[in-house]
């Protein structure tokens, strides 16, 4: 694996060529729940299909908090590599695998015992709790895989592969889908089944990465022999993760209170709310891929100490995060009956997935450019404030939204609109941090260049 020196050659092509890679990656993570989400609303009906969606907003909470930490390994790994400090980068490596399998372990723990408690903590009706349970279990005892992958292509993406995690998500990808169709269709595993499957092909996805990183040159070469924790490497990514981490939770903690939201209308708006978030999934997969690009670039020019490059990311970032988004909405808008018979050809699932996609997608590039200013600002090595803007602008509006308005106008299509309106307010939030910030950056690297 040889190390990519991002800070090098035009940067609007290094993004692109950086980005899709990790686009396609996103997309084909999201085929395991999509193929989940399908292969059971097709063949083990409506119910089987709201107990798969219903715990979507739930399984993010629980995983976000130490996914962020494998934010903070990307920007650690980055700042060494763009400064080549080889060491250094390779204790980082250590330390994030370490990590991810302590993370995993905790998931899984909390996953097996926990989640019927959870599920009727959000008001789960009772003909999906039952079977969202075993669902949930079966998921989590796959978490340490998924740990151990999320943080083995965050090392791969810190030294600019983003091919092989691609390559990996094929494999795993195909084989989750035909996991699938044999466990529900010829088995009749229902929900168990497709759980069973999507296990089983993190586990698979996990294996390659750590293949990957075995096979590793200069810096990065991972060996079990060598296996050492760095206590002072992993505070600062922990230092730099945890805040990206909890603002993951406070996102999903805002959904998980319009979730509760919408399960309070039954289960047919849940089956086609479900639907329709696992295809606002793939415009947020699409664009996502520019929020690591942000945090990567951003940390190896800051290692390199090419501070007034940041802007320029910045910019090439959002702009191809909106643009990208702006045509793939567009697209499903127009596309929206069809996008919905796919999931459900029950009238009323469908009738509910098209009113949420119009509402919730023809605003989703806003959504795309909030998610990719923080990638930016971490990679300069601030994680606090995104967390703190992202908890003012978009979680606590959001359930200060559904304990206040929504009250008073009960519909669906009043919950929905919280959405679009908590993005602007976070994109906002977020500029005028980024402007202080980079004006510290910019101070800095001009000090700098008077003190040579």
């Amino acid at each position: 694996m040889k190390n990519r020196k991002l800070t090098e050659g035009n940067l609007l092509l290094n993004i692109l060529i950086f980005s899709l890679p990790l686009m396609l990656s996103g997309i084909l993570q999201l085929l395991f729940n999509a193929a989940d989400t399908i292969v059971v609303g097709q063949f083990a009906g409506k119910t089987s299909l709201a107990a798969v969606g219903s715990t979507t907003s739930l399984i993010h909470l629980l995983i976000n908090l130490f996914i962020g930490l494998s934010v903070g390994a990307n920007v650690v790994v980055a700042h060494f590599i763009g400064a080549e400090k080889n060491n250094e980068a390779n204790d980082a490596m250590y330390s994030s695998i370490i990590l991810s399998l302590l993370c995993g372990i905790i998931l899984a723990i909390i996953g097996l015992f926990f989640s019927p408690f959870f599920l009727h903590l959000m008001g789960s009706p009772d003909d999906v709790i039952v079977l969202a349970s075993k669902y949930m279990r079966i998921y989590f005892l796959g978490m340490p895989a998924l740990m151990i992958y999320d943080f083995g292509s965050a090392i791969l993406r810190a030294v600019g592969d983003t091919k092989h995690p691609l390559y990996y998500l094929c494999i795993a990808g195909v084989i989750n889908i035909i996991l699938n169709l044999l466990f529900v269709i010829i088995f009749h595993l229902g929900v168990v089944g497709v759980a069973l499957a999507t296990t089983i092909s993190q586990c698979i996805s996990a294996v390659l990465i750590l293949i990957k990183l075995c096979k590793g040159t200069e810096c990065l070469k991972f060996s079990f022999g060598k296996l050492v924790f760095n206590k002072s490497i992993s505070l600062r990514m922990v230092k730099i993760g945890f805040p990206a981490g909890i603002g993951g939770v406070l996102f999903s903690l805002s959904n998980v209170v319009v979730q509760s939201a919408i399960n309070s209308f039954g289960s047919v708006v849940i089956a086609g709310c479900s639907a329709a978030a696992n295809v606002e999934g793939f415009l947020y997969a699409s664009t996502n891929c520019f929020f690591h690009a942000g945090l990567t670039f951003a940390g190896q020019y800051i290692g390199a100490g090419k501070y007034k490059k940041v802007p320029q990311i910045l910019l090439c970032c959002a702009g191809s995060a909106f643009i990208v988004c702006t045509i793939l909405s567009g697209l499903v808008c127009i596309f929206r009956g069809t996008l919905a018979s796919i999931y459900s050809t029950d009238p009323q699932v469908m009738e509910i997935t098209v009113t949420r996609l119009l509402i919730v997608c023809s605003c989703y590039a806003f959504c795309s450019v909030m998610d990719v200013i923080p990638g930016v600002i971490r990679g300069m090595g601030y994680s606090v404030a995104p967390t703190l803007i992202a908890f003012t602008g978009a979680c606590a509006f959001r359930i200060l939204w559904v304990a206040t308005i929504f009250q008073y106008f009960r519909t669906l299509t009043m919950l929905l609109i919280a959405y679009p309106i908590s993005w602007i307010i976070t994109i906002s939030g977020h500029l005028i941090f980024f402007t202080f910030a980079n004006r510290k950056l910019v101070r800095l690297c001009e000090n700098n260049e008077r003190q040579i």
